[in-house]
């Protein structure tokens, strides 16, 4: 990332040779991050750091540009055309999200070798002109969906993918005291929690959150995405070694809209939130490679693909499928290096960036699930300990409040002595809700008002726990 930001900050003219080995220096005394150490010597301002980490991609305006073979462009023009019938040069642009004039050249070439035809026109523009496939072109259609059924936006080149990724990284986020302390201020969390996590969600380095269950590791790891700052760019595909693979996931990402005109951006590009890809007992060795579709004969990218320039969240660490260590194995480069392999269904293997902040979520003591060397790469371990007494309250208080139960101080104190000091059972977060869903479900179903009373209080709990 050093490499790239120094070679185009020199190209732009922003900095001089001089002054980015300085700045080397510089951060290999003090450390830090190479774009604070050049605004730290007064060589940029923090809204050129800014401005390199937001990098629009850039129309097309040749074929060449594109990065495509003009094949590729015709052929994939051909197979929309299939699908659609007739179709105008806008409506063809807006589904291989190519410039017009870009497909208008594709056209021409399809005209030119008799596999499209003009079918008519409601005005005298070309961009009115309906196209069609001809009887040939239909056949040479059919026989390019046999061998890739991909029709789709154009992809994006592979390279032009991975600069992005930089350009985007998740190391360039900045966040202070105040966006963490705002970003959870609707959870109840200590000081010294907030300030263990803000350093870790700033470094963008892997976390692991641990301690016993119900007590907030998923919501806090749900908040970091929240905290997240910017929007990214990713390509809905990129193109390697003639192979596609689609990246944009509707499931996953969040589409949001350029704040500028969209005529200027390279609409093979979709602005995003920073994602946030969440995975538990469902994950697999598999789902971390490309999946291959034989039918349609492309890929799709894996899970930590789609989350790079955001945040991945392995939640229930150890529950799933796999072998903890065995998983561990295959991450430990990713994790160090950023940068992982994937592989063809070929056989080939490609590298691909790792950027994006991972958290492992987990309620099984670190050192039972992971050796010293993994602990070792996974530079912040914080523990999610069970609530005090106060901070219970006022989770209690809360869930009162945000369901229009009025709180009662005698009955809370009731609850504390009856049941957690007597059986000596230790306070949960997640026990006031689900204690006052207990007491609502009840209340509904008997079509009363929902309060609590030492009744309601030891209706639920009876309902909730089991006598071990």
């Amino acid at each position: 990332m050093n490499g790239l930001m120094g070679e185009r900050l020199i190209g732009e003219k922003r900095i001089t040779e001089e002054q980015l080995q300085k700045a080397l220096e510089r951060q290999r005394f003090h450390g830090g991050r190479l774009g604070n150490n050049m605004v730290a010597l007064g060589f940029i301002s923090e809204e050129d750091l800014s401005s390199f980490f937001t990098n629009d991609p850039n129309v097309p305006k040749t074929v060449e540009e594109t990065g495509l073979e003009f094949s590729f462009i015709v052929n994939l023009i051909m197979k929309h055309s299939l699908n659609m019938g007739e179709f105008t040069i806008p409506e063809m642009g807006a589904r291989t999200k190519l410039p017009l004039q870009i497909v208008d050249e594709a056209t021409e070439r399809l005209r030119n070798d008799q596999m499209a035809e003009v079918k008519g026109a409601s005005q005298l523009s070309k961009l009115s002109y309906r196209f069609a496939l001809t009887d040939a072109g239909i056949k040479r259609a059919s026989d390019l969906l046999n061998v890739s059924r991909y029709v789709g936006p154009a992809p994006v080149p592979f390279n032009e993918y991975r600069n992005m990724v930089e350009i985007q990284t998740i190391k360039s986020i900045l966040v202070d005291k105040e966006i963490i302390k705002d970003a959870f201020s609707e959870l109840i969390v200590s000081e010294e929690l907030i300030a263990r996590l803000g350093p870790a969600i700033s470094s963008g380095r892997a976390i692991f959150l641990y301690g016993p269950s119900g007590n907030g590791k998923t919501t806090i790891a749900e908040t970091i995405g929240r905290v997240l700052p910017g929007k990214i760019y990713i390509p809905y595909a990129v193109m390697v070694e003639g192979e596609i693979i689609t990246i944009y996931d509707k499931a996953t990402h969040v589409a949001v809209e350029p704040e500028h005109s969209a005529n200027a951006i390279d609409h093979r590009w979709i602005l995003i939130k920073r994602p946030v890809v969440m995975v538990g007992g469902e994950m697999t060795l598999k789902s971390l490679d490309l999946d291959f579709n034989p039918i349609s004969k492309f890929y799709e990218a894996p899970l930590q693909m789609k989350a790079n320039n955001g945040l991945f969240i392995v939640d229930d660490f150890g529950r799933q499928q796999v072998d903890p260590q065995n998983f561990l194995n295959r991450w430990i480069v990713p994790l160090e290096r950023r940068t992982d392999f994937i592989s063809f269904h070929t056989g080939m293997k490609i590298e691909i960036p790792f950027d994006q902040l991972v958290i492992f979520s987990t309620n099984i003591e670190p050192r039972k699930l992971v050796d010293e060397a993994f602990l070792r790469r996974i530079r912040y371990k914080i523990k999610i300990d069970h609530p005090e007494l106060n901070e219970y309250k006022e989770i209690f208080q809360r869930v009162c409040a945000s369901n229009g139960i009025a709180f009662n101080n005698d009955v809370f104190d009731y609850l504390i002595e009856r049941y957690y000091h007597q059986k000596n059972i230790k306070l949960s977060s997640c026990h006031c809700r689900d204690i006052i869903e207990q007491i609502i479900d009840d209340a509904h179903y008997n079509g009363i008002k929902p309060e609590i009373t030492p009744k309601t209080i030891t209706a639920a709990w009876e309902s909730y726990f089991v006598e071990l």
